[in-house]
């Protein structure tokens, strides 16, 4: 008697269900092929439920009902819940103008031409620091140095600072009648410098156009027509005085309170300024009370 061994076929390459040629089964096939079209039956989640809950003997919308519950991650199960508040957001800000901000300062052309060597300055280091001019300041010429010095009033940085303002003082004094020709170029830096807001650069330029205004004579009229450029600063500033109360301000002497220097400021322009200063500095700061009808 022979024995044939049969190879064990199922679930490997050659089981003849695995072949090209074998029936598919899908899932809307039955033992004698696969169910017409519109036999095939559409089973979705919902109708899952619905089975399952009519399996348990629910029917009808209860049937629906269950459906969801047991649909999957829409229940509460493991979550947490408390009647305490929680931590408030904090308030929205009220949000800043920025009037009174200080604004970028554009480089000077004093620190340029200073860099280049075309100043005829230097500094000079005795007990006390001085500007060491070598050529002699009535030689030269208006136009084109003061306004380049008026510019340099922008530098917060030593040398440069120091032989702007420095610089500035000399040429005021030992000008005369060469200064008056030169106000309408000295208009942009000194509006340019006074826009910076920055109170150290407001500061020195407040000192610096007290002395430009009693350097000479109608120096304080020619500067009427420019009151609409210069005084818009001041109307901001003008309130900005330090509140000491009963204290003492040790630092009075070096005459950093922007309040006062801008009030000084105006009362000199309505003494030099003739007739019209008064009506014109009401026009830009209507709280500007007259020193001289007063």
């Amino acid at each position: 008697m022979s024995y044939e061994i049969q190879p064990i076929l199922k679930g490997t390459r050659k089981d003849p269900l695995k072949s090209k040629f074998a029936a598919k089964r899908s899932a809307n096939a039955s033992a004698f092929g696969d169910f017409p079209p519109e036999f095939r039956v559409k089973k979705t989640a919902a109708a899952g439920g619905a089975a399952a809950g009519e399996g348990l003997g629910i029917t009808g919308a209860k049937a629906q009902s269950h459906a969801e519950f047991l649909r999957s991650r829409s229940g509460t199960g493991g979550t947490t819940s408390s009647l305490n508040q929680g931590r408030l957001p904090p308030p929205p800000t009220v949000p800043k103008a920025g009037a009174v901000a200080r604004r970028q300062i554009p480089p000077t052309e004093f620190r340029r031409f200073y860099d280049r060597g075309d100043l005829p300055i230097a500094v000079a280091h005795r007990n006390k620091n001085a500007v060491d001019w070598k050529v002699e300041k009535t030689k030269l010429d208006y136009h084109h140095y003061l306004p380049i010095f008026f510019d340099g009033l922008r530098e917060k940085e030593d040398p440069y600072r120091f032989l702007a303002l420095q610089g500035c003082y000399d040429l005021l004094k030992a000008g005369g009648a060469k200064i008056l020709p030169t106000i309408p170029q000295l208009i942009i830096p000194i509006k340019t410098a006074l826009n910076s807001r920055d109170p150290e650069i407001m500061c020195a330029t407040l000192k610096v156009i007290q002395q430009l205004v009693v350097s000479g004579d109608l120096i304080g009229e020619a500067l009427v027509p420019y009151y609409r450029q210069i005084l818009p600063v001041f109307n901001l500033f003008k309130t900005q005085h330090k509140n000491m109360g009963d204290g003492i301000d040790y630092g009075q002497r070096r005459r950093d309170n922007i309040g006062d220097l801008i009030e000084e400021t105006l009362q000199l322009f309505e003494i030099h300024g003739g007739e019209d200063a008064f009506i014109n500095i009401k026009y830009m700061i209507p709280t500007y009370e007259s020193c001289v009808l007063n």
